[in-house]
C-alpha cells in the first residue's frame, strides 16, 4: 500500500487548484503535481469540509474528540490518585512517606508523572528511591529535595540560600552547602542566576561528520556530490524572501542523483520544525530511504535535537560542511538562485499565501517537469528518474 502524501503537499496542491486560471482543468493541475484527477478531487472535497464550505466532520473536530477522551481518562487517573492518597496518608504518622503510594498506583496503571503532579512531589527523588534500597540518609535527602522543589516552584527567582529558608519553614532544615548540592544535581537554578554570555552568535559545532569531503593529491579538501542511484545522497538548505506580511522561509532537500526536490516545507518562522517537516515530507514521498546521506550546513535548524532524532528515526546518515565554506553546499545554492531569478524577484509579493502558491507551482510544474538540465542529458528531473531507474528495476 503506497504511503499517503504529506499534508503540506496536499494543502499546496489544493491552493493551486483553487487559484487556477480560468479554463485550466483539474486534470492539468493533477498532471503537473504527478497525481490522479480523482485524488485531487477527493483532496478538494476534504478541504471544503475543513474550511466550512461543505458540511461534515473536520479533522480538527476529530482531533478535539480524541483530546477530550484523553483528558477524561487523565482526570479519572488524577481523581484516583487523590482518593488513594487521602486514604493512604490518613494512616501515616508523618504524612510524608508517599513514594510507596506512587509505586502502588504505577502498578495499577496510573503513570508516575500523573501521580507526582497531583501530589506535587518531584519525580527524580522517587526514581532514586525506587532503584535503590531506602536508607535514612536517602530518605532525608528526598524530604529535603521535595521541600526545595516546592520552594523553587513557588519562587523560581530564589537562589539556593533563599530556598534553604523556605525549606526550614516547611520543617526540613539543612545546611546551605547541602541545599546547593541538591539544587545543582537537579538543575534548580534561580531565574536570574545565570547571566547571558553575549549577543553575538557563532556557528555551533557539527553534530555529524562531513561524509562528502575528499582530499585531493594537493591536500585540498573538496566536495563531490555524486550518486549512483536515487535516495543515496540528499542535500538541504533554507532560504527566505520578504512579503508584505513578513518573511516566508523555504527548506528544501534535493536528490543529487536526479536534481529533484524530493521534499520541502514553507513557514513564517525559521525554527527546527521547518527542517523536520521538510525531511518528513521527503521521506513520505520517497519511501525507502534507509542509509541515505543528508548533507547540510551547520545551521541551528539542522543541528537541533529534533532534526537529529528525525534522521535517526528514518535510519538516515547526517553530514555537515565546514564553517564559512559556501562551496560545500553549492549544488543547493544553485537551485535557490534559479528560484530567486524565476519566482522571487519577478514581482513584489503582498502575502505569504500567494508567494507560497508561486513557489510550489514553479517547483512541481516547471522545475520538475519542464525545465531540462544539461547535467541530466537535457532531461527533466522526473524524466531522468523515470528513464534511468527503469532498467535497474527490471534487472532486479
Amino acid at each position: 500500500m503506497p504511503k499517503p502524501y504529506p499534508k503540506e503537499f496536499r494543502d499546496d496542491v489544493v491552493r493551486v487548484a483553487r487559484n487556477r486560471e480560468p479554463g485550466v482543468h483539474l486534470r492539468q493541475i493533477a498532471a503537473d503535481f504527478g497525481i490522479s484527477e480523482s485524488c485531487l478531487t477527493n483532496w478538494m472535497k476534504t478541504a471544503d469540509v475543513e474550511d466550512g464550505i461543505k458540511p461534515g466532520t473536520t479533522a480538527a473536530e476529530n482531533a478535539e474528540n480524541r483530546e477530550l477522551k484523553k483528558r477524561i481518562r487523565l482526570l479519572e487517573q488524577e481523581n484516583e490518585v487523590l482518593r488513594r492518597a487521602a486514604a493512604y496518608l490518613s494512616q501515616e504518622s508523618s504524612g510524608k512517606m508517599t513514594y510507596p503510594l506512587v509505586r502502588e498506583l504505577a502498578e495499577d496503571g496510573i503513570p508516575v508523572t500523573v501521580t507526582c503532579r497531583v501530589l506535587k512531589i518531584a519525580r527524580q527523588p522517587y526514581y532514586r528511591w525506587l532503584r535503590q534500597p531506602v536508607t535514612d540518609a536517602e530518605l532525608d535527602q528526598a524530604y529535603r529535595a521535595n521541600a526545595l522543589f516546592d520552594a523553587h516552584r513557588d519562587d523560581p527567582e530564589f537562589g539556593y540560600r533563599f530556598l534553604v529558608d523556605e525549606a526550614r519553614d516547611a520543617g526540613e532544615p539543612m545546611a546551605e552547602r547541602t541545599a546547593w548540592r541538591i539544587c545543582s544535581e537537579l538543575g534548580w537554578w534561580s531565574a536570574f542566576g545565570k547571566p547571558k554570555r553575549g549577543k553575538a552568535k557563532k556557528p555551533g559545532p557539527p553534530v555529524h561528520d562531513d561524509l562528502c569531503a575528499v582530499v585531493d593529491k594537493h591536500g585540498v579538501i573538496r566536495h563531490e556530490f555524486k550518486a549512483d542511484g536515487p535516495n543515496e545522497l540528499w542535500i538541504g538548505d533554507i532560504t527566505e524572501h520578504r512579503t508584505g506580511e513578513g518573511k516566508l522561509y523555504l527548506c528544501a532537500f534535493k536528490d543529487v542523483y536526479s536534481n529533484r526536490i524530493v521534499g520541502y516545507s514553507l513557514d513564517s518562522r525559521m525554527k527546527s520544525r521547518l527542517a523536520v517537516a521538510a525531511l518528513n515530507n521527503a521521506v513520505a514521498r520517497r519511501g525507502d530511504v534507509a542509509g541515505c546521506i543528508v548533507h547540510t550546513d551547520r545551521g541551528s535548524q539542522f543541528r537541533s535535537r529534533k532534526f537529529v532524532r528525525a534522521l535517526n528515526r528514518h535510519h538516515m546518515a547526517g553530514s555537515m560542511g565546514r564553517v564559512g565554506a559556501a562551496g560545500d553546499n553549492a549544488a543547493m545554492e544553485s537551485f535557490f538562485a534559479l528560484l530567486q531569478k524565476n519566482v522571487l524577484d519577478r514581482r513584489t509579493w503582498a502575502t505569504r499565501e500567494e508567494l507560497r502558491i508561486a513557489i510550489v507551482t514553479w517547483i512541481e510544474r516547471t522545475y520538475h517537469r519542464r525545465r531540462r538540465q544539461a547535467a541530466l542529458g537535457r532531461l527533466t528531473p522526473i524524466e531522468y528518474e523515470t528513464i534511468m531507474t527503469a532498467p535497474a528495476t527490471q534487472a532486479a
